[in-house]
């Protein structure tokens, strides 16, 4: 039996060794067969030119230096692009992708036709990590060259590049990389009266975008775009500042909706509310508040204003010349989580991201504070009777909340400009019942009649005095304050006035 047992325990490890020498022949046979097309096809390329043609052939990169390099990656790229180019070698260079995305989403991302407007630091590294992971066709716009500064958050520019346009230094660059990427290269700057032509489709088909990527820093053509695709159904991502950032922990991906920190993503909000745009765009922003010993936006240099207007400064007459203090790191990180969204919405990927850390529940808190103001005021409107507050609803969601506390009021009290407690209170006593009574009996539906622009952001100290000597006392808020406060209050409610007919 022992000597039976034995000589089954020897077949079994011979069949074992038998088929790991098999599976290692099989697997040496296929990756020399892909050598072998590799290598067919570097040598398949016509022989290279000498230089001065060389040069001449490829003033299509604008400005750069050509050489004998980039000459090789454009013949290649011809021949990619003509589909003289081996799929297999494509899904090869794709196949982690292709793994994680099944074989149907990575078609989905082969096939889909993407619009990046902006191409610095976000929108470089945006574009190069659309087209390593699949995306064919691509259409860059950007008005701007590649300058010196450009090279400590740009994703391939070298030193060779500065000076071109940066559309035509992502496309030289990443010809190198992905050849059988199609390019639509459009330089210049993005506005609302060309937005038809610059977002128009591509190609024999006619095809649409399947996306849309925001990666521009200044704010009327950044509100511009978004407008555009809004209004014409192209989805589209914002990114927002990445100035100023460090903290790459903090950057979310929420609606335009959300709260976020930084004046570009605060100021884009606003406008936007103004052209009725309230929801329904992705952004990619940051919660990372400023602080002591951290970066900020610094003023331009007085030996810059005696060169003439600031007007004159930028390289349009649009664009003011700031010094914007900026982490080489960042932009990278807000570019391939824009990116990474843009490829999981093409090809269906669960994508089912969290809240602004720690912010959500400061803003239900804020309702909740809003809640029971209004029942303290009902109470003390209908002499202490406490059963008419039974139920009682208010017409204002957290999100409302943390538009007054982050757009309005800027994260401070109105009274002191403190930042911590925060709470939102009537501004003034109101004057006439605030109870909306709608049904009978079991039916009946109670709620507030309050506004946002009824609502002033101040302390929860702040608020105590408040509600004693205005809203359950006799005095006016031109009792209570200085004068200059009151008006500051009065301007940030008519502001508030103006959006509230866009909720």
């Amino acid at each position: 039996m022992a000597s039976l047992s034995n000589s089954k325990i020897q077949l079994a490890a011979t069949a074992l060794a038998s088929g790991a020498v098999v599976a290692g022949a099989i697997l040496g046979y296929q990756r020399l067969q892909r050598e072998e097309r590799a290598n067919q096809l570097k040598g398949s390329i016509p022989s290279l030119l000498d230089e001065g043609e060389a040069i001449r052939r490829l003033n299509s990169f604008g400005g750069a230096k050509a050489d004998k390099e980039d000459l090789r990656n454009e013949l290649l790229a011809r021949r990619a692009q003509a589909g003289d180019y081996d799929d297999e070698l494509i899904l090869e260079q794709l196949a982690r992708n292709r793994v994680f995305l099944t074989p149907d989403g990575l078609d989905k991302l082969r096939n889909a036709f993407v619009i990046v407007v902006g191409c610095g630091g976000v929108g470089s590294h945006c574009t190069a990590a659309l087209a390593r992971s699949g995306v064919s066709k691509i259409r860059l716009i950007d008005f701007d060259q590649v300058t010196l500064s450009s090279l400590n958050r740009h994703a391939v520019a070298t030193l060779a590049d500065v000076g071109s346009p940066k559309v035509q230094c992502l496309q030289r660059r990443l010809l190198a990389i992905t050849p059988w990427v199609r390019f639509d290269l459009r330089q210049e700057k993005f506005w609302d009266q060309a937005a038809g032509r610059l977002l128009e489709s591509w190609g024999e088909n006619g095809q649409r975008p399947d996306y849309v990527v925001d990666a521009i820093d200044n704010i009327d053509t950044k509100v511009a775009l978004l407008k555009y695709c809004h209004d014409h159904n192209l989805p589209v991502i914002s990114s927002m500042g990445a100035g100023c950032k460090s903290d790459p922990t903090r950057i979310m991906v929420g609606d335009i909706g959300s709260s976020t920190d930084d004046g570009l993503s605060r100021s884009t909000r606003r406008r936007l509310k103004l052209l009725g745009v309230t929801k329904g765009i992705p952004t990619v922003y940051s919660t990372e508040k400023t602080g002591e010993g951290k970066a900020e936006l610094l003023p331009l240099p007085e030996d810059e204003f005696q060169k003439g207007k600031v007007g004159d400064l930028g390289v349009l007459p649009d664009f003011r010349v700031r010094i914007l203090p900026v982490l080489g790191t960042m932009p990278a990180v807000f570019g391939y989580t824009v990116a990474n969204h843009v490829i999981l919405s093409v090809t269906g990927y669960p994508h089912d991201y969290l809240p602004a850390k720690g912010r959500e529940k400061m803003y239900e808190s804020l309702l909740a504070a809003v809640q029971g103001g209004e029942e303290k005021v009902l109470r003390h409107m209908t002499g202490g009777d406490a059963s008419v507050t039974l139920g009682l609803k208010v017409p204002i969601t957290s999100a409302d909340t943390a538009f007054l506390v982050e757009d309005i009021f800027k994260g401070r009290s109105a009274i002191t400009g403190l930042t911590t407690r925060l709470t939102l209170v009537r501004w003034r006593k109101p004057t006439s019942s605030i109870l909306v009574r709608i049904g009978e009996g079991s039916d009946e539906q109670k709620s507030s009649n309050i506004r946002l622009s009824d609502l002033v952001c101040i302390t929860k100290e702040e608020a105590i005095r408040h509600d004693k000597e205005i809203l359950r006392g006799d005095k006016t808020p031109e009792e209570v304050y200085d004068l200059a406060t009151v008006e500051k209050v009065e301007e940030l409610l008519k502001d508030t006035a103006k959006y509230e007919k866009y909720r």
